[in-house]
């Protein structure tokens, strides 16, 4: 369920409290693990992490008043989801995560290309998210964005 929140801080008031936890945690897990430069905000009716501006003019591709995406998370009707970019554009991060998923919990992996699915708060695997979250500083972002914008020969 997409949020009409303007500011973190409201985002999270909205929350039912059976998902509050779960994202103020994610949201300290993100806060002490993402590489400077990446800057909080609600985007899309959720919380994100972006490349801001002031980093990267040019913002996002698809409405350049936006600052570059790079993960986010949200409550949905039937789910908390995070959306990483960077496992959906680098398939040896994307393998990484998979493989190492089952050592962090029982739950069984609903995954779709940048999109974690996680039906019950208690199954998010909070360490290694934050791993995940140390793999690619805002320089490595914006240079695979930029490849991924190159045509293709």
């Amino acid at each position: 369920m997409q949020s009409n929140a303007i500011t973190v801080d409201k985002y999270i008031s909205e929350l039912p409290s059976d998902r509050k936890e779960a994202i103020e945690r994610l949201r300290a897990i993100s806060l002490k693990n993402l590489p400077k430069g990446f800057e909080e905000s609600i985007g899309y009716g959720m919380l994100g992490y972006t490349v801001p501006h002031s980093l990267y003019p040019n913002g996002y591709h698809c409405d350049p008043k936006q600052p570059l995406p790079f993960f986010g998370m949200a409550s949905q009707k039937n789910s908390i989801n995070l959306y990483h970019m960077g496992i959906y554009v680098r398939k040896d991060l994307y393998d990484w995560f998979v493989e190492r998923y089952p050592k962090y919990t029982k739950a069984k992996l609903d995954m779709g290309k940048s999109c974690i699915r996680f039906k019950k708060p208690e199954h998010i695997p909070y360490e290694l998210i934050g791993e995940l979250l140390t793999k690619i500083t805002v320089a490595d972002w914006i240079a695979i964005y930029e490849e991924q914008l190159k045509p293709k020969k």
